[in-house]
């Protein structure tokens, strides 16, 4: 079955805007009513608790991506027997690693108030709490999350994107009412767990409706579940280390600085996180079309389909550079008060951290699409144990710089390099040399751009809502305007012109 990648891309990038608007939005109000109504240790148990499962979901060793990288071929060819055999699969594995993460999650419930410098609010119970957490995680894989596949390997995200927004509405809907009545954190984390139930069911609906034709029924051969079960050992060092390097920062802050550190970290790593998860958007939509181009597309049109795609990645990466720079403060001073602000310096840090995260991310969703996950499995690993050895050292030196800056070190000398030696050398089979020059190149002139921003926002004397507005007016005019200056000869940018123009239907 063809399908219409540039289409479905689109639609897929639409919805998943509005979603993440509203993903974005609503978690920040939620932040702030807890910050004010119950106290801003809540959020550091929230962030707690999500490492710590974050780590359990090792189980999960990369399943989902090697389930989906392998329907490309079968949906490709009309192979509906094939399809409905790797979703019995899929969903074998989901319930054997349901169980798993819940006799994990048992085994270390007594450890978990040791992850905590200082106490905890006296009205709480901590295990209870990670209890219900690790009720809601096992919930994800038990609950018809194999039928999603489908979804995603069609590249309809689209269709999950609505259902998460409808399950999002009652989550936090919700939430917010049971703090409003109540102020009681277990009611909370309640609403949470149904909404997660609902979310699953309603996904599967969706996929029965759609897809009616393929079932959990059949058995591959013998060879074929081989090669799957080698893409997901390919994938559990890739695994190991995404999860460590998520979860480390949170855990080594927590038990070094304490929670309410960890909660003003995670208050500017919210932020982050949300420019961050947007651009992951993109990628998300886009993924299926990549792995359905490398199967019938030239070695040729694949590679100058990156550089334009490595170049609108660039471009967005250096306006939310430029914007991060000059808006942050004002913008934290706003929403949490002057109380719960970090220094000035380590906004440059937060920049910086942002951009090294998000190439990685980008570079590694074509890895992912191409499966090449074989020759990237120790990538992650390395880099995550790298992280986690400079946290713990420069924490007790220079606190919580140490872990920020431990994430940039371990990502620029490690994560970065080697994901573009693979990809030149095992998928496009040319030198990367150019390309790193012009790496380079891009760098220092998002680096002039952010300057270029600094300078000029530092000029202004309005605050508030009206200074934020101006200074994201220039975040997002300045960029553009220096790099359209740059690279307007360019075959990237014209290139990425002509995408844009037919994405957009023009």
């Amino acid at each position: 079955m063809k399908i219409e990648r540039t289409k479905n891309a689109t639609r897929n990038i639409v919805t998943g805007t509005i979603l993440k608007i509203y993903q974005t939005i609503l978690p920040f109000i939620i932040r702030t009513v807890m910050i004010y109504w119950l106290g801003v240790e809540y959020l550091g148990l929230n962030s707690l608790f999500s490492s710590i499962l974050q780590v359990l979901n090792l189980a999960e060793l990369g399943v989902g991506s090697a389930m989906v990288y392998s329907m490309y071929k079968p949906i490709v060819e009309d192979d509906t027997k094939t399809i409905c055999a790797l979703m019995k699969l899929y969903r074998t594995y989901y319930r054997i690693i349901g169980l798993v993460v819940a006799l994990a999650g048992g085994i270390i419930t007594p450890f978990v108030p040791k992850l905590i410098k200082g106490g905890v609010p006296t009205d709480l119970n901590v295990y209870i709490l990670y209890l219900m957490n690790l009720a809601a995680t096992v919930l994800t894989y038990w609950l018809f999350a194999y039928k999603n596949s489908i979804l995603l390997a069609y590249q309809r995200n689209d269709k999950i994107n609505n259902v998460t927004i409808l399950t999002t509405t009652v989550q936090y809907g919700g939430q917010l009412l049971v703090l409003y009545l109540f102020r009681n954190y277990y009611y909370f984390l309640l609403v949470l767990i149904i909404s997660q139930i609902l979310n699953n069911v309603l996904t599967a609906f969706v996929a029965d409706q759609m897809f009616p034709e393929y079932k959990p029924v059949g058995d591959l051969p013998k060879t074929t579940v081989k090669e799957i079960n080698q893409r997901i050992r390919d994938l559990f060092t890739s695994k190991v280390g995404t999860v460590i390097l998520g979860a480390a920062d949170t855990i080594v802050i927590s038990a070094f600085l304490g929670l309410k550190v960890l909660a003003v970290y995670q208050n500017y790593y919210y932020i982050l996180s949300a420019i961050y998860s947007f651009v992951g958007i993109i990628l998300a939509s886009i993924m299926a079309g990549m792995g359905n181009s490398f199967v019938t597309d030239s070695k040729e049109k694949t590679y100058k389909d990156f550089n334009t795609f490595n170049f609108i990645i660039e471009w967005i990466v250096s306006i939310c550079c430029c914007c991060m720079l000059i808006i942050y403060q004002p913008f934290m001073k706003i929403w949490v008060g002057e109380e719960l602000m970090l220094e000035n310096s380590y906004v440059a840090l937060f920049c910086a951290l942002y951009y090294v995260l998000e190439m990685c991310m980008a570079w590694a969703t074509v890895k992912d699409a191409a499966g090449l996950w074989h020759s990237d499995r120790f990538r992650p690993l390395i880099g995550a144990l790298t992280n986690l050895g400079l946290n713990i050292i420069l924490v007790q030196f220079i606190g919580l710089y140490g872990i920020i800056l431990s994430t940039i070190i371990s990502d620029a000398i490690i994560c970065m390099p080697w994901l573009i030696h693979n990809m030149f050398k095992l998928l496009y089979k040319r030198s990367a040399k150019l390309f790193v020059i012009k790496l380079i190149f891009n760098i220092f002139v998002m680096v002039m751009s952010c300057l270029l921003c600094f300078l000029i926002s530092n000029k202004l004397t309005v605050d508030g809502i009206t200074g934020l507005i101006l200074r994201i007016l220039i975040g997002i005019g300045i960029p553009c305007v220096v790099e359209t200056l740059v690279y307007y000869k360019t075959e990237d940018f014209k290139n990425s012109v002509r995408l844009v123009k037919r994405m957009i239907g023009r």
